[in-house]
């Protein structure tokens, strides 16, 4: 079975302007979580001691 296209094949300008404007200001306005403390708390899941998800800032 095969497909020629897929709804995710149609690309959206407009929203992906959109999302761009919002990923723009996050960081802009600082609302960031390092990449260091995604990492952590990823290496944590499954553990005896997961930590809390990582904040804002963190």
């Amino acid at each position: 079975m095969t497909h020629d296209t897929v709804p995710f094949d149609t690309p959206d300008s407009a929203a992906e302007a959109e999302a761009d404007a919002r990923a723009d200001a996050d960081v802009r306005d600082g609302r960031l979580i390092s990449h260091d403390a995604v990492r952590r708390w990823l290496s944590s899941l499954g553990s005896a001691a997961p930590l809390p998800r990582p904040r804002v800032g963190e």
